[in-house]
C-alpha cells in the first residue's frame, strides 16, 4: 500500500516531509485552496511521485504545470469528463515539453452513501487510478471521512486512492480494508497532519507512514 501526502506549500517543510520518502506528494494548484501551491519546489528524491492536483483546470495550463515542476502525475479534482480526460492523456503522450510519456492521471470522485459507482466506467480506459473523497462544500480538504462500507460496492478492477478526512485513527481503520480483495492502491492524508493548511507535522507523517508499512506488511 502506497502513501499519499498532499496539500504541500512550504518550501523548508516540503523537504522535511520529502525525508520521509512517501511515494507520492499533492502539490495543489487550485488558486481557491488555501493550501494552493504557487512557490519554488525544492529538489525532492527520484522516488516520491509530484502530484499536480487541480480543480476543472483547463489542459493548456496542465500541461505548462507538467513541464514546470516535472510533475509525474495529475489528480483532477473536478467535474472533469471522460473526453477531457482522454484529450489530456493524448496529449501529454505527444507534447513534447512535458518530456515524459507516462504521467499517472487519477480521476477523483467524491462520494458519499449515495454515491453511483456506474460513473466509474466510462473513466477506466482514460485514467490510472481512481480517488475517493467525501462529499463537501470544497473539491477537497473538508477534513471528514464517508462511510467505507460503501466501497463493498467498488465493481471495477481498477486500483483506487482512499482519501478524505483521514486520521491517524482511520489508518489503523485501514488495514482491515486491505484484508479484502479491494484493489486499494493508496492512502491519501492531508489536512488531519497538520499545523496548519499547508503546514504539515512531519512528526505525524512519520507516524503516517510507519503504520502504513505495518497495515502492508499484514
Amino acid at each position: 500500500m502506497k502513501l499519499k501526502i498532499c496539500g504541500m506549500k512550504y518550501p523548508d517543510n516540503i523537504l522535511e516531509v520529502a525525508l520521509l520518502l512517501p511515494d507520492y506528494m499533492g502539490f495543489i494548484f487550485w488558486e481557491k485552496s488555501a493550501r494552493y501551491f504557487d512557490g519554488v519546489m525544492p529538489e525532492l528524491p527520484k522516488s516520491i511521485k509530484k502530484v499536480g492536483v487541480f480543480v476543472n483546470e483547463s489542459i493548456p495550463v496542465i500541461v505548462a504545470k507538467i513541464a514546470k515542476y516535472d510533475l509525474q502525475a495529475i489528480q483532477l479534482h473536478g467535474q472533469e469528463s471522460v473526453e477531457f480526460c482522454s484529450e489530456l492523456k493524448n496529449k501529454i503522450r505527444t507534447d513534447v515539453a512535458c518530456n515524459v510519456s507516462t504521467i499517472e492521471i487519477f480521476k477523483v470522485f467524491s462520494a458519499d452513501e449515495n454515491f453511483d459507482f456506474s460513473v466509474l466506467k466510462p473513466y477506466e480506459s482514460v485514467c490510472d487510478y481512481f480517488l475517493f473523497d467525501t462529499k463537501g462544500k470544497l473539491p477537497g480538504g473538508n477534513g471528514t471521512i464517508f462511510d467505507w462500507r460503501i466501497l463493498e460496492n467498488y465493481p471495477s478492477k481498477k486500483p483506487f486512492f482512499l482519501s478524505g478526512g483521514i486520521g491517524i485513527e482511520e489508518l489503523d481503520s485501514i488495514k482491515e480494508i486491505s484484508k479484502t480483495n479491494l484493489p486499494l492502491y493508496a492512502i491519501d492524508i492531508n489536512s488531519k497532519f497538520e499545523i496548519e493548511p499547508g503546514l504539515k507535522n512531519t512528526s505525524l507523517c512519520t507516524d503516517a507512514i510507519y503504520r502504513v508499512s505495518c497495515n502492508q506488511d499484514k
